[in-house]
């Protein structure tokens, strides 16, 4: 993606965040499973999945850089259906997270996986104040 000349000035350095919307919004997702982004606190999240069917060895959960991959696979065998409505179909779910954000705990409860996250910023990427010197 190529910034437009009079607004490339106020980004320099973030290049790599462009072509990643570029590839995001060229990207389909699929609607399945459905999910929520909750903010907890100021640096806390909750990724929510509506994953009834699954059990928790049937999820996978994968944080590789900055993509956060779940991954649900249902092995059944089990063709004595007369009729089958509920689609027990495998998924792939990705979010894109910022390079700090680490994954911190996950729960599987009443067919809702939790994915806990936390923004830990570094204490060198916190603001800070510059001290203007007077020169000699």
């Amino acid at each position: 993606m190529t910034l437009p000349k009079n607004v490339a000035p106020f980004f320099v350095g973030f290049d790599r965040l462009f072509n990643q919307l570029d590839t995001f919004t060229k990207a389909m997702p699929t609607g399945f499973p459905p999910y929520n982004i909750r903010k907890v606190d100021d640096n806390k999240y909750m990724v929510e999945l509506a994953v009834a069917g699954f059990s928790k060895s049937d999820i996978e959960i994968e944080l590789d850089g900055d993509v956060l991959r779940i991954t649900g696979r249902i092995n059944d065998d089990n063709d004595s259906y007369l009729y089958k409505g509920i689609s027990n179909r495998a998924f792939t779910r990705t979010f894109n997270v910022a390079e700090t954000v680490e994954v911190k705990d996950a729960t599987l409860v009443n067919g809702m996986l939790k994915v806990f996250l936390e923004n830990i910023i570094p204490e060198s990427k916190k603001p800070k104040k510059i001290e203007v010197k007077e020169a000699e």
